[in-house]
C-alpha cells in the first residue's frame, strides 16, 4: 500500500497502487464501515434516467463463495476474497420506472400524475426494446456502478478484482435468480496476499487520446 494515510488517499492518488488482485489473503475481512462505504459508492452512481436497472448481490456464503469459483473456471478470488459482489443487469423496466416514480414523488398522487410523461418516455423507448436489448441497456449501467465500486475500493486502500470470466448460467442458477435479472460481472474484495510481481501496462497518452 502507499505511504499515504487514510485521510490523504484520494481514487486518483490510489491509481499507480490499485489493480486487479488475483490471490487474496483468505484470513483478513473488509472492516464493515469501510465496505458500507464501498456499497454506498455504488448505490450513488450514475445511471440513465437514475433508474438504476441492475441488482448487487453480496456473497459472503463460504458454500455460494466456493460455487461461484467453480464457475469462473476454478479462478481463486470469489472464494477467497471475504466477500464478492455479483452485479445483474435488470430487464424489468417498468418495474423500475414505476419505483424511481414512487420514491421520487414520495407517494404524492399529483407528483406522481405530474412524471407520467417521464414513464411513457421510457416505457415506449427502452420498455419496448427487445428483452436483449433491455438487458444490454442495464449491464451497460451496471458496469458504471461496478467502476464507482472499484473506485471505493482504491480510494479506501481495500483490493478488488473484477471478473467477467465466468459461467453466468451457472452463477444464475447458483442465486436462484428470477427470469429478468442476469449476471453480467463480479467484483471480489478483499486484500491481495501479496504485491503485485508484474509492472501495470498501459498504451500511452498518443495512442490512447486524440
Amino acid at each position: 500500500m502507499s505511504a499515504l494515510t487514510e485521510n490523504d488517499m484520494t481514487f486518483l492518488s490510489q491509481l499507480d497502487w490499485r489493480f486487479a488482485t488475483k490471490l487474496f489473503d483468505a484470513s483478513k475481512t473488509v472492516p464493515e464501515e469501510q465496505f458500507r462505504k464501498i456499497l454506498h459508492a455504488i448505490h450513488m452512481a450514475p445511471t440513465s434516467f437514475g433508474l438504476q436497472p441492475f441488482h448487487v448481490f453480496i456473497v459472503r456464503d463460504e458454500d455460494v463463495k466456493q460455487k461461484i469459483s467453480q464457475a469462473a473456471f476454478g479462478q481463486p478470488q470469489p472464494k477467497d476474497a471475504p466477500v464478492t459482489l455479483v452485479f445483474c443487469a435488470d430487464s424489468d423496466i417498468s418495474a423500475k420506472i414505476n419505483a424511481y416514480i414512487e420514491t421520487a414523488s414520495g407517494g404524492d398522487a399529483a407528483i406522481k400524475e405530474s412524471m407520467s410523461s417521464l414513464r411513457d418516455m421510457v416505457n415506449q423507448g427502452i420498455g419496448s426494446a427487445s428483452e436483449e436489448q433491455r438487458f444490454a441497456w442495464a449491464a451497460k449501467q451496471a458496469y458504471i456502478a461496478l467502476g464507482f465500486g472499484m473506485a471505493a475500493c482504491a480510494e479506501l486502500g481495500i483490493d478488488s478484482c473484477p471478473m467477467e470470466g465466468f459461467n453466468p448460467q451457472v452463477v444464475d442458477e447458483t442465486l436462484r435468480l428470477p427470469t429478468h435479472l442476469r449476471s453480467i460481472a463480479l467484483l471480489s474484495i478483499g486484500f491481495r496476499a501479496a504485491e503485485p510481481t508484474r509492472k501495470k501496462v498501459r498504451l500511452t497518452d498518443t495512442e490512447l487520446f486524440s
